[in-house]
């Protein structure tokens, strides 16, 4: 049976999409078989796994249709990790909109991935930076939920509004919970990140992730090229420093959510 994990923050800029991504990733190359689902309408993890070259159907599709199967598209990373993908497309938004006058609109993507749960160890879905009906959509189909969070004083409140909405999701998933908060894009010279990363383990605690995401310009250049941060130049100091972030972050996650 599946772990499903939402990556979610209502603040935009946070690095969901980077983390959903490369956790993904990290946890393919460790011989777990992954799903990622693009619920965001921008569909930027869509892209940076390359789907967006080969789709002819997207979550579109499976949400508005109950009947419709999900499409899912296997990539294989240069790395060599395999991911299948559930992609996105601009048109979400509109179907936004159209599922607000449906009955059970709050379950159509559980309803989705319960039908294909055995056949992978972890299913990651990244969300968009509002709490919608695809965001909830996502947290009502979670059973784990990854904050990712900036050091920075003006990420807190995203951190805040998201808790509250997970205590509102309860009432229609109640057995979702927080494996964890991420620091990411963490830059250790700035006294602010600092300042902001401690008081982020004070006030969370163990909820906050030993291991942060460096802020690392190989990160964004291994998406924007569509590749994962493994299939960079590791004999580079920076994707070497991403690489074992992520690597340790899921370390993390496996022992979390066993």
């Amino acid at each position: 049976m599946a772990v499903t994990i939402a990556i979610a923050n209502q603040k935009g800029g946070v690095g969901k999409t980077t983390t959903t991504a490369n956790l993904a990733t990290t946890l393919a190359r460790q011989n777990q078989r992954v799903l990622v689902v693009d619920t965001d309408p921008q569909s930027n993890l869509t892209a940076s796994f390359g789907v967006e070259r080969v789709m002819d159907k997207t979550l579109v599709h499976a949400l508005a249709e109950r009947e419709e199967p999900l499409p899912r598209y296997r990539v294989e990373d240069p790395s060599g990790a395999i991911v299948d993908v559930v992609p996105a497309t601009p048109e979400l938004s509109n179907l936004e909109a159209t599922l607000q006058t449906k009955l059970g609109r709050e379950l159509r993507l559980r309803e989705q991935l319960m039908r294909v749960e055995r056949e992978y160890d972890f299913m990651l879905i990244d969300t968009p930076p509002s709490l919608g009906v695809l965001t909830i959509n996502a947290l009502v189909a979670a059973d784990w939920v990854i904050i990712p969070t900036e050091a920075r004083f003006f990420s807190l409140q995203g951190l805040q509004l998201l808790n509250q909405s997970i205590e509102e999701v309860l009432f229609l998933n109640p057995r979702l919970r927080v494996l964890g908060i991420v620091l990411s894009k963490y830059d250790r010279r700035l006294r602010e990140e600092r300042v902001v990363a401690e008081y982020l383990r004070d006030r969370w605690g163990a909820q906050v992730f030993d291991s942060d995401i460096p802020t690392n310009s190989k990160i964004l250049e291994a998406s924007s090229a569509g590749i994962s941060i493994f299939a960079s130049d590791v004999s580079d100091r920076g994707a070497r420093r991403a690489v074992e972030a992520y690597e340790a972050l899921a370390a993390e996650v496996r022992t979390r959510a066993a």
